[in-house]
C-alpha cells in the first residue's frame, strides 16, 4: 500500500515538473516557502506581543525576498524562535532554495538532473563559461565562509561597543547572514544609526554586502582564473565590476558633495556617504542615517541606485548592472548609426539584448503601476511612495518611514512587489503569461515604424 502511494506521488510530481515551466516552478517554490514562513511566524509562542496575520505575511515575504521592509519591529515583536525563522527565510531567499536542493543532489549522488539544471539556469543567468556544478559549489562554500567570518567579526565589534556576550553571539550570526544575503533585516530599532561613526561595523557590513551582491558569477569566474581553468575573467564579470565601481563612486561623490553635513555627520561624512550609496546599490538596505531626512535630490539618487541594483546571480535585487549596460549599448549603437550592438569592443548577442530590453520595460512599468496604485490608496508624498516602491521591487529595504503606516491595501501591494522582485520580473512574467509558441504560418510579418 505504501509503495503504491509513493508511486502515485512520484508520478504526480514528475508530471508537475514536466507540465510546469521552470519559471512557474520557481514562483511556486518561493510562494511555498513564503507560506511556510507565514504559518510559522503566526504561531503565538514565537511572539512577544500580538501581531496581525497581515504583518506576519509581510515579514515572511520580506524575509524570503531578502528585502528588509518591516511594518513592525522584529526584535520587539518576535522572540528568539520567531527571529530564527526570519533568519532561516533570509538564508533560503538569499542563495535560492533551488541552490540548496541542487547542492544536496550533487553532494549525495554526484549528479544533477536536467530539470534542476533548467531551474538553476532560470533562477541564475549564467554565462556559457561557467558550469552549473562548479557554480553551485562556489555558492555554498563562499556563503558559509563569508557568513562565518562576518559573524566572528561582528561579535568582536558588538562586544567592544558594550554589548553582552550572549546577546552579541545571536546578533552577530543574525546580522552576518542578513548582510551577506543583502536582506536589511536588523534587530536594532534605528537600523545602524547608533553605529554611524563605528568604522569597524561599517566595514563589516560593506564587505559582506558587496561580496554577496557582486554575485556568484564573479566569485566562480575569479576562482576559475586563480585555479588556471581560464586565461582571463569573463566579459560578464568585467561589466559587473566596472559598472559597480563606477556607480558606487558616483553615488558616494554625489551624496558627499550634495547632502547636508548635519545629516551625514561632520566626523564621518565620507564614510556615511559611501555606506548609503553601497546600501542602495547592493540592496542590503541598512542605514546609518535617517532616510526620511535626506534631501529630495539625494532621495532621487538613492532611488536610482536601488532601481539599478548590482549583479545578476547574486544576493542583490534591482534591475541589474548588466541590464543597464545593455540598454546603454543599444543607445550608443543607435546614436552612432552602428548596425551591431557592442560594449568594450565586444559584441552583445541579440538574445541578451531581448532579455535586457524586456527586463527594462517590465521593471519600469511595474515601478509606474505600483507608484500609481499607492498614490491612489495612500496619503503620503509622491517622493516617499516612489522610494518605497523602488525599495520593494529592488528588494532593498530602505524606507523614508512610511512602511509601518501603510494601509492594509498598501501593505498587500508592497508584499506583491517584494515577491515579484525576488523571483525576478521576467521570471514572474513568464510564469503568468508563457504560452506555447504559435505556428509560424499563423504569424503575419509586417512593418513597424519606430
Amino acid at each position: 500500500m505504501e509503495n503504491k502511494t509513493y508511486k502515485k506521488i512520484s508520478n504526480w510530481y514528475r508530471k508537475f515538473q514536466i507540465s510546469k515551466s521552470p519559471q512557474m516552478n520557481l514562483v511556486w517554490g518561493f510562494f511555498l516557502y513564503t507560506l511556510i514562513g507565514f504559518i510559522l511566524l503566526s504561531i503565538p509562542l514565537f511572539h512577544k506581543t500580538d501581531i496581525s496575520f497581515l504583518d506576519n505575511l509581510f515579514i515572511s515575504t520580506s524575509a524570503i525576498s531578502t528585502t528588509g521592509l518591516v511594518t513592525i519591529s522584529v526584535f520587539d515583536s518576535y522572540n528568539f524562535f520567531g527571529q530564527f525563522v526570519i533568519m532561516a527565510l533570509i538564508q533560503i531567499g538569499g542563495i535560492g532554495y533551488m541552490t540548496l536542493t541542487t547542492y544536496y543532489l550533487i553532494f549525495t549522488t554526484k549528479k544533477i538532473t536536467h530539470w534542476h539544471s533548467k531551474l538553476i539556469g532560470t533562477e541564475f543567468t549564467l554565462p556559457n563559461t561557467i558550469q552549473i556544478k562548479d557554480f553551485i559549489k562556489s555558492v555554498i562554500v563562499f556563503t558559509l565562509i563569508m557568513e562565518t567570518i562576518g559573524a566572528i567579526l561582528f561579535y568582536f565589534a558588538f562586544t567592544n561597543s558594550g554589548m553582552g556576550s550572549s546577546k552579541a553571539i545571536w546578533f552577530s550570526i543574525f546580522h552576518s547572514i542578513s548582510s551577506f544575503c543583502t536582506a536589511g533585516f536588523g534587530l536594532f530599532k534605528d537600523g545602524f544609526e547608533s553605529y554611524q561613526d563605528n568604522t569597524f561595523i561599517n566595514t563589516i557590513i560593506s564587505v559582506l554586502a558587496i561580496s554577496g551582491s557582486l554575485g556568484f558569477i564573479v566569485i566562480t569566474d575569479l576562482w576559475y582564473r586563480i585555479r588556471g581553468k581560464s586565461k582571463e575573467i569573463s566579459f560578464t564579470t568585467k561589466i559587473i565590476i566596472y559598472g559597480f565601481l563606477f556607480l558606487l563612486f558616483l553615488g558616494t561623490l554625489l551624496i558627499y558633495t550634495t547632502e547636508s553635513s548635519s545629516i551625514l555627520g561632520s566626523n564621518s561624512s565620507l564614510m556615511t556617504s559611501f555606506f548609503q550609496a553601497m546600501s542602495a546599490m547592493t540592496t542590503v538596505g541598512f542605514n546609518t542615517i535617517p532616510i526620511g531626512e535626506l534631501s529630495l535630490p539625494i532621495l532621487l539618487l538613492v532611488t536610482f541606485l536601488m532601481y539599478i541594483g548590482a549583479s545578476p546571480s547574486g544576493t542583490a535585487g534591482g534591475m541589474k548592472i548588466t541590464t543597464l549596460t545593455a540598454m546603454l549599448s543599444i543607445l550608443k549603437s543607435r546614436l552612432f548609426g552602428q548596425k551591431k550592438i557592442t560594449f568594450l569592443n565586444r559584441l552583445i548577442p541579440f538574445e541578451r539584448i531581448y532579455v535586457a530590453t524586456s527586463t527594462f520595460m517590465l521593471y519600469t512599468s511595474l515601478i509606474f503601476l505600483f507608484s500609481f496604485l499607492l498614490s491612489y490608496f495612500e496619503n503620503f508624498s509622491f517622493d516617499s511612495i516612489l522610494f518605497e516602491v523602488a525599495s520593494a521591487l529592488g528588494t532593498v529595504g530602505l524606507s523614508t518611514g512610511i512602511t509601518g503606516d501603510l494601509s492594509n491595501i498598501g501593505k498587500i501591494l508592497i508584499i506583491i512587489l517584494m515577491f515579484i522582485g525576488r523571483v525576478g520580473v521576467l521570471t514572474f512574467g513568464f510564469a503568468l503569461l508563457q504560452q506555447k509558441e504559435n505556428d509560424s504560418k499563423n504569424i503575419r510579418t509586417d512593418d513597424l515604424a519606430v
